[in-house]
């Protein structure tokens, strides 16, 4: 019996009515309060935006942490990839161990660094065990900018990495050992395995890691608040700060727009960059 033209268009429809009222309707919602200002379309929101004291540190801030967080992920997570295929024993265990990260939520994370970090905290207590430091050190204030940034950045890869392995360890699984046992055979290196074989069969998986990540990155809020507050502004707390303490919506829509716009055009970035050639997608 033929099945219903209709049935798979029927089938996504919860899905689609879904995506549509809680995403599609408040984003263009967000984006028209971001274009008028006293009922009339304006650049209001977005010169007022432009010109808030804390926008270019925010927007600084913002990139630094997806361009230094970003790459250490990704060479991170594919080195424990590749380290996951010679191991035999113990393989599961040390996936669920990399994992756990997984199951904690942002601002759970930023506390746990908070307490590592802080002036009282883990950190400055064995330092000064070891006799390494005379006094507690401050490495989250506005006086130490650099050690703030390391700190978050630190603090984003122990927990956003496992996102990117787990995508590239399905892709690695996919991965036809055939090619890797003939260039064996032929005298290939490890190094020229991975680079020539192993990287350009893995891009469609990298691709997907790094659209996600880069994505989730640049909405990167409450790490940032927990271990930085005002001292280290992003652009997702400008935005919150804007809604709720300020009650300006129309910049607080300019900024989420402008996150938006930022995340699509490093989506197109990667897509085009990392693109995968058709007989390899075949």
């Amino acid at each position: 019996m033929r099945e219903p033209k209709l049935l798979p268009y029927l089938l996504i429809a919860p899905s689609a009515l879904f995506l549509t009222g809680l995403f599609l309707i408040p984003l263009v919602q967000t984006a028209v309060l971001a274009f008028q200002d006293g009922g009339a379309w304006s650049f209001g929101n977005i010169s007022r935006m432009a010109s808030d004291l804390n926008f270019e540190d925010a927007l600084g801030n913002t990139f630094k942490v997806v361009l230094l967080a970003v790459p250490l992920q990704l060479a991170l997570a594919l080195g424990m990839t590749m380290m996951l295929r010679k191991i035999r024993r113990g393989r599961d265990l040390l996936v669920w161990v990399w994992s756990i990260p997984l199951g904690i939520s942002d601002l759970a994370a930023g506390l746990v660094w908070l307490a590592i970090l802080n002036d009282q905290g883990w950190l400055n207590s064995v330092l000064f065990k070891l006799g390494l430091i005379a006094q507690p050190q401050a490495w989250l204030t506005y006086e130490t900018p650099a050690a703030l940034l390391a700190a978050i950045v630190v603090a984003e890869i122990w927990r956003a990495t496992a996102i990117v392995f787990v995508i590239l360890l399905a892709g690695v699984q996919l991965l036809p050992k055939e090619y890797e046992e003939a260039a064996e055979v032929f005298g290939a290196t490890p190094w020229q395995r991975f680079v020539r074989i192993t990287l350009p069969l893995l891009k469609p998986s990298i691709q997907t890691a790094l659209i996600l990540r880069t994505v989730l990155a640049f909405e990167m809020f409450a790490m940032a608040l927990a271990l930085g507050g005002r001292n280290f502004p992003v652009l997702v707390s400008e935005a919150f700060n804007a809604q709720y303490f300020s009650q300006d919506y129309g910049v607080a829509a300019a900024y989420a727009v402008l996150v938006m716009a930022i995340s699509i055009a490093a989506t197109l970035l990667y897509l085009v960059a990392l693109r995968t050639p058709t007989e390899q997608r075949a």
